[in-house]
């Protein structure tokens, strides 16, 4: 046998080996993909939550308002019906 020649049951050791490898590289580069695209997703909803967020203050000073009204009606009702039973 010649000393570079290697017996069959090697070979196909060797054959797996690669094959393993080349599906493990793939599975890896998949997954690497996979992520960048999820980051990217991530950035872009990041940047659009930023930008909802200036509407925070507008909606705070909205609903301050209601309940400022709400609490004149309430004490309006309390008034009458406080008048209306005495």
């Amino acid at each position: 046998m010649d000393p570079v020649a290697m017996s069959s049951t090697t070979h196909n050791l060797w054959l797996t080996a690669n094959i393993l490898g080349l599906v493990v590289v793939v599975a890896v580069a998949a997954l690497l993909t996979l992520l960048i695209y999820f980051v990217k997703v991530i950035d872009r909803r990041v940047v659009q939550v930023r930008d909802d967020t200036v509407l925070i203050p507008q909606v705070a000073d909205g609903v301050d308002a209601v309940l400022a009204e709400g609490l004149q009606h309430h004490l309006f009702l309390g008034r009458v019906l406080g008048k209306v039973k005495s």
